[in-house]
């Protein structure tokens, strides 16, 4: 197979006879896609890659890895609270195995039809595996929820329950036993992790500031803290209002899961910030959404510390680890 023969193969937009939405005025097949530009849209755009060794495990599962690798762009796109549109590939493979192409290429249009992407384009080349996703949505003009919003008296809200891929990677690795009654559940959610896009979209007009757990909620929370307008800020972190209880009573040490739920990562869960008086409506969408939504703490102006843990018996102590950094010399992803 050469370059274009596998495009035509394998990625081919099993959507392209249906008629094209409005926004895309061209797709695969020239030099660039064209989109259409409307009045009263913003266009948001994200890129992420995923690196084998250091994002995935050699031998990942490549279905599984097709849909990870879009739904990880997709994510960014929620935390602005847009729509996703339409997405390039750009893959860098070590051959072009047909069976692997196969399963990565229905992995990937599974998650795409799910949540309404369309590819339009990309590229590929030869070299040590890696997958880079470009992402488009829209969003109405000046409605995008951005990091830079939050404000000293907002509450502090997290989606969904992070700290599953986390202990899903523990299992993978044996260092945690398969036969844990969550056990299969974390692993689904290290492989298949759910973009939070339809809430959002609803967030929009609620929340001040919002971003996507990808490296530690604790270490994604410092990059709201470090875009947030002056005067600077602090966030404090009440231990008894994290969900942890299920990961624990999924089978998870205490505090190997308390360590995954701050830190661990890779659960594409929002965190956000909102006013208290909006917290009776937060909670309503929740329900709406079938969503746990959990409000872990509040924002305060700037202490000698940007985050603090207050822990049940009341001490206030700082957290160890924030998260996973791709150039700490110590760590790596495996």
């Amino acid at each position: 197979m050469n370059e274009f023969s596998l495009i035509e193969r394998f990625f081919a937009d099993p959507a392209a006879h249906e008629p094209p939405p409005p926004w895309l005025r061209l797709g695969i097949g020239d030099d660039a896609a064209l989109l259409a530009e409307e009045p009263g849209w913003e266009t948001a755009i994200t890129c992420d890659t995923l690196v084998e060794g250091r994002h995935f495990l050699p031998g990942t599962d490549p279905e599984a890895l097709g849909w990870k690798a879009l739904a990880v762009n997709l994510s960014d796109l929620a935390a602005m609270g847009a729509v996703p549109t339409g997405f390039l590939l750009s893959l860098t493979l070590p051959e072009a195995d047909e069976a692997w192409l196969a399963a990565f290429a229905r992995g990937l249009f599974a998650c795409a039809r799910s949540h309404g992407a369309r590819l339009v384009g990309g590229d590929t080349t030869r070299g040590p595996r890696a997958l880079t996703i470009t992402a488009l949505g829209r969003v109405p003009a000046g409605k995008a929820v951005l990091r830079s919003g939050a404000r000293a008296g907002d509450d502090l809200w997290v989606s969904g329950q992070p700290g599953r891929a986390a202990l899903g990677l523990a299992v993978r690795l044996g260092e945690l036993a398969s036969t844990l009654p969550e056990a299969e559940r974390w692993v689904a959610a290290l492989d298949r992790p759910e973009p939070r896009l339809a809430l959002g979209q609803r967030l929009r007009g609620l929340a001040h500031a919002m971003l996507d757990v990808s490296d530690g909620l604790l270490g994604d929370l410092r990059h709201i803290l470090e875009r947030s307008a002056p005067p600077p800020l602090t966030a404090e972190i009440e231990v008894a209002r994290l969900p942890l209880a299920p990961l624990v009573a999924g089978g998870g040490p205490p505090e190997r899961a308390r360590t995954a739920l701050l830190a661990g990562g890779d659960d594409y869960e929002l965190i956000f910030t909102a006013a208290p008086a909006y917290r009776d409506q937060i909670l309503r969408l929740a329900g709406e959404l079938d969503l746990p939504l959990s409000r872990i703490g509040r924002l305060v102006p700037a202490t000698a510390h940007p985050i603090v843990l207050v822990e049940p018996d009341g001490r206030r102590t700082l957290p160890e680890v924030l998260g996973y950094d791709h150039f700490h010399a110590c760590q790596e992803r495996r």
